[in-house]
């Protein structure tokens, strides 16, 4: 059911080991002025690997320690209670906690190096997804943003979607580079919600009450509605109204578009394999999204970073009972999830174009706190990557003894943005054209 309501840089040109070659798509149209020309644009994509880019954000801090990075021998005050297993990776171990994903290690590799410069969790948040603190300002533009301009609107669906409940936030405020930044609010995302029953519901078109597509079948009765709802909208959202109008107008009247959103064309089986959950059905909303050709989707575990706060929705910030949580919820969740949507992009073909990649903004203390839980740590956490010509199998970057810090070159979230748009065929040039990622570089271990 839908329900609406000087600029340093790196490429990989010469010091890749995989070529970043794929034939891509027709060219979408220009979402605004102020893009690369045309020929630019089909060059960029001519070379781009990935389609689309699928980000599960793991809202919170996942601990790394506890999932993909044990330490069996580590004292007892770091190790924690989870035994470990082998995963289909030679010599690497996952804990009990996730046997699917270490049933298909071979599909993804995982990076056990990745170092943060913020430990708070707005903060550390903007840093995680656009690669630069918050302050000195200004903002800078999320990755999907940079994607959602370079590639612009592709027909009615727009180019840069986060799917869950609301934007990621902790009590007092959200993170601040959530969208566009210095792009502009037009590249910021278009919020759509999942259920655990796998009911859409679209946030900002909740302006538009009693109206469904398939209440809509006069595009003028259509255009009419929505001028009407124009001037009641107050003086903020306004400047916004071009962008929702282009996009609810898209969104009601093109089937094509509205399909995408419609879970009930997947089979029981297929839905069954995400879970019933909010995070397992938006994973399968997000491939259908790829598989509509939504240039990138970022996927929020949760809005609240809190696991326990008022109207909370569990994220992974796990200070009080993070064993028990991550034994009887969060890791179940995710590695059932995952493993789903990796399967999925693999059976369909997709992964060949698909990059997915998982990721919180940090991860926990190593040292178990006075809480018998784990506290933020901004020194060593994991990400994991697939697809779109990513090498599987592999493990990346190394932890100390207690996995407390990186013992191998750190890998930062400004690396992790850099590969992801490389990937999407956006290269230095364009980078510097935009002024975004100054100073980036590849994760060449992943290729």
């Amino acid at each position: 059911m839908l329900d609406f309501g000087s600029h340093k840089t790196a490429s990989c040109s010469g010091s890749s080991r995989r070529a970043f070659i794929r034939t891509a798509a027709a060219v979408p149209a220009m979402m605004s002025t102020g893009l690369p020309a045309l020929a630019e644009i089909e060059e960029a994509r001519r070379r781009a690997k990935a389609k689309s880019v699928i980000l599960l954000w793991l809202w919170g801090g996942p601990s790394h320690l506890d999932m993909v990075d044990p330490k069996p021998d580590a004292p007892d005050d770091f190790r924690g209670p989870f035994g470990t297993i082998a995963t289909k990776t030679t010599g690497m171990h996952f804990t009990e906690l996730l046997p699917r994903m270490a049933a298909r290690s071979d599909r993804f590799s995982v990076i056990r190096s990745m170092q943060t410069t913020n430990g708070g969790h707005p903060g550390a948040g903007t840093v995680g997804v656009t690669g630069f603190e918050e302050k000195p300002g200004p903002v800078q533009p999320n990755f999907g943003a940079i994607v959602a301009k370079h590639r612009g609107q592709q027909e009615a669906l727009p180019p840069f979607f986060y799917v869950g409940r609301g934007i990621p936030r902790d009590l007092p405020r959200r993170i601040e580079g959530y969208g566009g930044g210095t792009l502009g609010k037009a590249y910021d995302p278009f919020l759509v919600h999942c259920s655990e029953r796998g009911d859409i519901s679209i946030p900002t078109l909740k302006m538009l009450p009693n109206m469904s597509p398939n209440r809509i079948e006069d595009r003028r009765t259509l255009e009419r509605a929505l001028d009407v709802e124009r001037y009641r909208l107050d003086s903020a959202e306004i400047e916004r109204w071009g962008q929702t109008y282009q996009s609810a107008y898209g969104l009601l009247t093109d089937e094509k578009a509205r399909e995408a959103f419609d879970l009930t064309r997947e089979s029981k089986k297929t839905r069954s394999s995400y879970g019933q959950t909010t995070f397992g059905q938006g994973c399968l909303l997000a491939r259908r999204l790829a598989q509509a050709g939504v240039p990138y989707i970022q996927v929020n575990w949760s809005e609240y970073v809190e696991t326990f706060t008022p109207n909370g929705d569990f994220g992974w910030d796990t200070h009080i009972y993070n064993f028990e949580l991550l034994q009887d919820r969060h890791c179940p969740i995710f590695d059932r999830a995952y493993s789903a949507l990796l399967d999925d992009l693999h059976d369909s073909g997709m992964l060949d174009d698909t990059l997915l990649v998982a990721m919180g903004e940090f991860g926990r203390t190593p040292k178990i706190s006075v809480r018998a839980s784990r506290e933020h740590w901004q020194h060593c956490y994991f990400s994991l990557w697939a697809g779109a010509g990513v090498e599987p199998g592999r493990c990346i970057g190394e932890s100390d003894a207690k996995a407390e810090y990186p013992v191998s070159q750190p890998i930062t979230p400004l690396m992790t943005g850099t590969t992801m748009l490389e990937l999407c065929g956006i290269g230095a040039k364009e980078r510097a054209e935009m002024k975004v990622l100054d100073g980036g570089s590849i994760i060449n271990e992943l290729f």
